[in-house]
């Protein structure tokens, strides 16, 4: 899988780049199989055959959680589920590059607030100019469920990254998502199963949807969470800025979904709103750096 020494002297922002790439990968990959399980069917076989992944990659151990840890873990688990779930089925609507801009706002928006400096608040305000461009709602054909999908999964991502860090804090490597990733899996199964049982179920989709749980969330939450206990939320802030970009690529690579110039534009303006909105580097204290690198750490 990923060697200990490689990750051990990689910087922190290569990481989240290559979390993020993954993340859209995998997001552009789903749209197939959204088409036969539904966005709700979809996002739960991720989460459990990602569960399943982990758990034979991690190996938790469960005598090391304690009671105040449950909460954290619970509520990752729940947030990490719904951003999926949310997430695909704006794509469902949308395309994926708008969609990932209107979830921006929600890490941007709480990047903002976590900053020392109050006109930090601006940069939202900015992006949501550029999701404005981007959705074009001035030819009367935006989907606002897809909008409203996209700016819950924002919400669910701002949560995430918060709740990201303090859990990879408490937890060592990627332990901590194969003890959250199943609560996601649970958290899901009320809108995944009915969607799964009920959608045009072929033989292709069950592997798809294997493959597509290796890449998000077993590698690319993985890599955000060794990433996230190394940066501040500043530093990764900035970095995410650019994911809508990503989103954009590999909406056209895969997808063959062609922006507008007035989305092109859009987009330079919410990457803009991104970075201007935050600063700063690696974390400060005690878990800045990985001095050793995690035991359970997959060779």
């Amino acid at each position: 899988m990923i060697p200990r020494s490689a990750v051990h002297g990689l910087p922190p922002w290569t990481l989240a780049v290559a979390a993020m790439l993954a993340v859209q990968v995998a997001n552009a990959l789903s749209v197939s199989v959204i088409g036969h399980v539904g966005a709700g069917g979809t996002a739960w076989l991720r989460m459990c055959f990602g569960a399943a992944f982990l758990w034979l990659i991690a190996r938790p151990d469960f005598r090391s959680i304690r009671r105040q840890d449950l909460p954290a873990l619970i509520a990752l688990g729940v947030v990490t589920g719904y951003m999926t779930a949310l997430f695909l089925e704006a794509v469902a609507r949308i395309p994926l590059g708008t969609a990932v801009s209107i979830e921006f706002l929600g890490p941007l928006t709480v990047a903002g607030i976590m900053s020392r400096n109050r006109k930090a608040l601006v940069w939202p305000l900015l992006a949501v100019i550029g999701v404005v461009l981007l959705t074009e709602p001035w030819h009367g054909e935006i989907d606002g469920a897809g909008v409203l999908f996209a700016l819950g999964a924002g919400t669910c991502w701002g949560l995430y990254n918060l709740l990201t860090q303090h859990v990879g804090d408490r937890f060592s490597g990627i332990s901590g998502l194969s003890l959250t990733i199943p609560v996601a899996a649970i958290a899901t199964l009320p809108v995944g199963l009915p969607q799964a049982i009920g959608g045009d179920f072929t033989w292709w989709v069950l592997p798809a949807a294997a493959g597509i749980a290796l890449i998000t969330p077993v590698i690319a939450f993985g890599l955000e969470m060794l990433a996230l206990k190394r940066m501040n939320h500043n530093a990764f802030g900035t970095l995410l800025s650019i994911e809508p970009a990503f989103g954009v690529l590999m909406g056209l690579l895969v997808l063959a979904q062609t922006p507008t110039w007035f989305q092109i534009l859009g987009i330079i303006i919410v990457v803009a709103a991104g970075a201007g909105a935050q600063r700063g580097g690696r974390r400060k204290g005690p878990d800045m750096a990985l001095t050793e690198v995690p035991a359970d750490l997959p060779k």
